[in-house]
């Protein structure tokens, strides 16, 4: 998917309104996070009633938006205890765009080599 593999993923805890744009947002991540912008890395945004999702990145050469609304249900988006910006990785967005719940959802131990 986009080759999002080795991109890491921020999702932002705070409710975030949607009538922003690439410029916006990319605010948004520049006043709360200490990471560039242009680094490739996925920012994902939901709203108040949490039925919207945003997902800003660059790609090299400008920034794709990618845009969701559901027509019934909720993201469940993971707490974030205390932090305004919570690190998730590519199983855990795709959970979240697929409607799963994550509290129900237990691992299994996996070698992870460091990058």
């Amino acid at each position: 998917m986009w080759g999002w593999g080795q991109r890491r993923i921020f999702v932002y805890a705070a409710p975030t309104d949607m009538r922003k744009g690439f410029d916006g947002l990319s605010g948004l991540v520049r006043s709360s996070h200490s990471g560039s912008l242009l680094s490739g890395d996925l920012f994902v945004f939901v709203n108040r009633q949490r039925d919207k999702l945003k997902i800003l990145y660059w790609d090299g050469d400008g920034f794709v938006l990618c845009y969701k609304r559901l027509e019934k249900g909720t993201f469940r988006v993971p707490r974030a205890e205390g932090k305004s910006v919570l690190e998730v990785d590519r199983a855990t967005l795709l959970m979240l765009l697929e409607g799963l719940e994550m509290k129900e959802i237990k691992r299994q131990k996996r070698y992870r080599r460091r990058a």
